[in-house]
């Protein structure tokens, strides 16, 4: 495997929205980074990458759902760099955009079950897959763990390089959406505590992401409920502001993540969270390409 010199910088943009009160917000754009191999998810690969590389893999094997932004950058960055990939999937076999594009990509697909997929955190789990594929180097769900987190510090030296495009000569507080909680640790453990980190959890409590983030960094990071329900949740108020949000700024986003993450920004400059004046940059995750089963 590799080498990979794949390390894309992301725009950072002003994002003027009416009901900001007197709060400026720049967003990074994950979204812009790559066709393909997008978002946060192509950040998370890198250090995976390099420890296979370094392991003497010849691809990676990992896990994710039908409409897995992970597996999709995944799948995109073994068919871009020339190395096997094998997707481990939640559920029954389904054609999802995001499948079709797994196997155009020439990722392997094996379909868990619901029940098996569950049994990911089980401790004999890898043994019959490391034993099937002992050349792939395997990744956590999501591109997760202290690696994932490892790959996305770099974020915040892409952010310090362009603060002089806005005019900033610094900032207050990262805002983002959280699924697994790793970007945000990455985020924190480059901050160092010099500036607060807030995650917008598109995911209930129960799914383990506070002992998730806790497990790769202790401080300098705050988690608040965005769940709106569960996830993948999806409510009229959420759609009514996406569709307003890209038509004021141009910003697209998706109701999984971004949406709900920045909706829950909007809510609490509402309740005073954020003094007007203060600076926040807002990370757009990316994971557009999850859109087209909702728009379907």
């Amino acid at each position: 495997m590799g080498p990979f010199d794949w390390l894309p910088r992301a725009p950072l943009e002003p994002l003027p929205l009416d009901w900001l009160n007197g709060v400026e917000l720049a967003v990074l754009r994950l979204d812009c980074i790559d066709p393909l191999i997008s978002g946060n998810k192509g950040f998370k690969l890198t250090q995976h990458l390099a420890n296979a590389q370094q392991a003497g893999a010849d691809g990676i094997i990992s896990l994710g759902g039908a409409h897995s932004n992970h597996l999709h950058a995944l799948a995109a960055a073994g068919k871009h760099f020339d190395f096997p990939t094998v997707g481990l999937l939640r559920g029954h076999p389904q054609d999802t955009p995001t499948i079709l594009d797994l196997k155009a990509f020439g990722m392997h697909l094996h379909w868990l079950g619901y029940g098996g997929y569950r049994a990911r955190h089980d401790a004999g789990f890898w043994r019959p897959w490391r034993e099937q594929y002992p050349h792939l180097y395997p990744v956590p769900e999501g591109g997760g763990g202290r690696a994932g987190a490892m790959g996305c510090g770099v974020l915040v030296e892409q952010v310090r390089a362009q603060l002089n495009r806005l005019g900033w000569a610094d900032y207050d507080a990262w805002w983002l959406a959280v699924g697994t909680g790793t970007t945000l640790a990455g985020l924190a453990l480059a901050e160092a505590g010099v500036h607060p980190v807030f995650g917008a959890l598109a995911v209930p409590d129960d799914h383990g992401v506070a002992q998730n983030v806790q497990a790769i960094v202790q401080h300098g990071y705050e988690l608040l409920d965005a769940s709106r329900g569960g996830f993948a949740k999806v409510d009229p108020l959420l759609l009514d502001f996406i569709q307003a949000t890209e038509q004021a700024g141009g910003l697209p986003l998706e109701p999984l993540y971004t949406g709900k993450a920045l909706l829950a920004l909007k809510q609490q400059i509402e309740a005073g969270r954020f003094a007007p004046g203060t600076r926040v940059i807002f990370v757009h995750t990316g994971g557009l390409q999850g859109r087209r089963s909702l728009q379907s």
